[in-house]
């Protein structure tokens, strides 16, 4: 070992002399400790598995979504690993949700909360049953930063899998070979609302859209956490960047459960792994590849939960440095899985580290550093046009946004691929909820020019802060995609494009300047002043403030009313546990 288990700031774990054994030893060990053993027998303990590391499998396997369909079928890989590696394994379920189905309803206000219910699940098994470390298995979006954020939470050998991503849909006999996915489905309603789609079609793209098992298919926000999770150094080589159902992913999932078992060997903890400069590799990764707005507020997430102070601007700093260089869909051409078939984003890694813009020193779950497991990466096949050489980028700075102004003066995050301008300004349209929103956009009274404001939808308004692609997927459909802006205390869908601008902070609910803003007042949106502003002066905002009474609570009982409750705001990862006091 090269250092003793300590324990985590905040914590107080009971933490035993076996360095394999540091947790399951104090839970299993010793005369007294009968009952416990005697409960494991049954589940497939023999009187040998006692003296091995108890190494939890956390799976977040569910009908719910095909996200994560077959995720049953890759915890059991993993315990075949940890087995094989010389650990005891035990499988455990945890929550999942569809962001995909619930989209514009009421449901999807729980979108966010599942991320902290997956978090304080694991947790929760993990501590419980002194798990000595553990693989967790994350497919849907919100998984993802559930697991990592119980992973640095925990500070015990762990390694996370992405389920992988899902196949192309297709129509049989399309003249045009479309690529289909979720984002086409929602984008075809607003074509079909406005009359360039009939019936039949949208039943076509709505029944073969998603094949099979598997995350939404472009750079989305699944695909988008996976990779920045990997380049983060908490998954194994490759894990970000494989198909759903493919020999590789079954045999990442095994790999993992013996890497577990090794980090214990070699003393290797997650918070050796996820420093501030393993935390900026992520935000690199995911500026390179074009990715979602969400792993804004996830990345702040996960840090925290790792003890690393990481802000908003930290995002504007590494991204006046870092080009975008994915085609990758929404604003691009091609799927996650055609970047799988070129070698996913291992070549783009080694690019990155080659010219200057990743730490090659950074630890990962092998024991390596980043740039030992990189340095025998080949480059990308000629020809190939998914990913673009650094001297010949998409756009030579970060599309991910941070914007200040009087609209957004704790910050707010916009998605500017370049492709719709850098600046944008029209008259707000105002609404008080998403579903009014919709109702407008789907009825053709948004026209261009107009910039459609959507408020008390934030972490604490919503509350749960839910996703805006039916809106911005409508807009696209109705093809004013480049002649509408919108604005949000909300949040995006990794699957959004536009103008578009999120996690506007303080938001409306708590009495932001959002809330403020009235039907016809001039809103700027300004990508290379880093600006969101209304154009009312500090005496109007602050009459309009003193007559200003705010909407009650929508929800008063439950898990979303103990959400709103403690929820921190946006700019610091909307988290649940940021101020609690002992």
């Amino acid at each position: 070992m090269k250092k003793p288990f300590a324990p985590v700031p905040g914590r107080n774990d009971q933490i035993g002399t076996d360095p394999l054994r540091p947790f399951s030893g104090p839970m299993l060990d010793g005369p007294e400790r009968a009952p416990s053993r005697s409960m494991l027998y049954p589940v497939g303990f023999s009187k040998a598995d006692f003296a091995k590391p108890v190494i939890g499998v956390a799976s977040t396997w569910s009908n719910v979504t095909p996200c994560n369909m077959h995720i049953d079928k890759l915890a059991l890989e993993s315990e075949k690993g940890i087995n094989a590696a010389g650990g005891k394994a035990i499988v455990f379920n945890t929550i999942t949700i569809s962001d995909g189905i619930s989209m514009g309803t009421e449901g999807m206000k729980y979108s966010l909360v599942s991320r902290e219910v997956i978090a304080d699940s694991i947790e929760t098994v993990v501590g419980c049953e002194g798990l000595d470390g553990f693989v967790a298995i994350g497919g849907c979006d919100k998984n993802m930063p559930g697991c990592l954020m119980a992973i640095a939470r925990m500070n015990r050998p762990a390694v996370f899998v992405y389920g992988g991503t899902i196949l192309p849909g297709c129509i049989t006999g399309d003249p045009l070979k479309r690529q289909l996915d979720v984002v086409s489905v929602f984008e075809a309603v607003g074509a079909h609302a406005n009359g360039r789609m009939d019936d039949k079609e949208l039943d076509q793209i709505e029944s073969c859209a998603i094949p099979g098992p598997g995350s939404c298919g472009g750079m989305y926000t699944a695909n988008t956490m996976a990779s920045a999770i990997e380049a983060l150094g908490m998954s194994l080589p490759n894990s970000s960047a494989q198909n759903a159902i493919s020999k590789a992913k079954k045999e990442d999932s095994r790999r993992a459960g013996e890497a577990v078992v090794n980090m214990l060997k070699i003393g290797l903890r997650p918070r050796d792994i996820m420093t501030k400069k393993a935390f900026e590799n992520s935000i690199t990764v995911v500026i390179a590849l074009g990715g979602s707005t969400n792993a804004v507020l996830h990345l702040l997430a996960m840090a925290r939960a790792a003890g690393v102070k990481l802000t908003i601007d930290d995002f504007s700093r590494i991204g006046k440095r870092v080009p975008v260089l994915a085609d990758l869909k929404p604003s691009g051409k091609y799927s996650m899985s055609a970047l799988v078939a070129i070698g996913g984003i291992r070549p783009l890694m080694k690019m990155l580290l080659d010219g200057g813009l990743l730490h090659g020193d950074c630890l990962t779950v092998t024991g390596e550093t980043m740039a030992e497991t990189l340095k025998n990466v080949p480059p990308y096949i000629k020809g190939q046009g998914i990913i673009r050489p650094l001297d010949n980028p998409i756009k030579k700075d970060s599309h991910l946004c941070v914007l200040y102004g009087n609209l957004a003066p704790k910050g707010s995050v916009a998605k500017i691929s370049g492709k719709e301008g850098l600046r944008f300004e029209g008259k707000a349209k105002v609404f008080n909820s998403e579903p009014d929103a919709m109702k407008a956009i789907l009825g053709k009274k948004i026209k261009k020019g107009d910039v459609i404001v959507i408020r008390y939808e934030g972490p604490k308004g919503g509350p749960g802060m839910r996703e805006m692609l039916g809106p911005t997927a409508a807009i696209m459909g109705l093809g004013l995609g480049k002649d509408v802006a919108l604005i949000t205390d909300g949040r995006f869908s990794g699957g959004t494009h536009g103008f578009v601008v999120g996690h506007i902070t303080p938001e409306a609910y708590v009495g932001g300047p959002l809330a403020l803003v009235k039907s016809g007042d001039v809103i700027v949106i300004d990508g290379e002043k880093k600006e969101l502003t209304a154009q009312v002066s500090a005496a109007e905002l602050e009459t309009r403030k003193s007559a200003w009474k705010g909407i009650k609570p929508r929800y008063t009982s439950g898990v979303l009313a103990k959400y709103a409750h403690l929820v921190s705001t946006a700019s610091e990862g909307a988290v649940t546990d940021a101020d609690l006091k002992l």
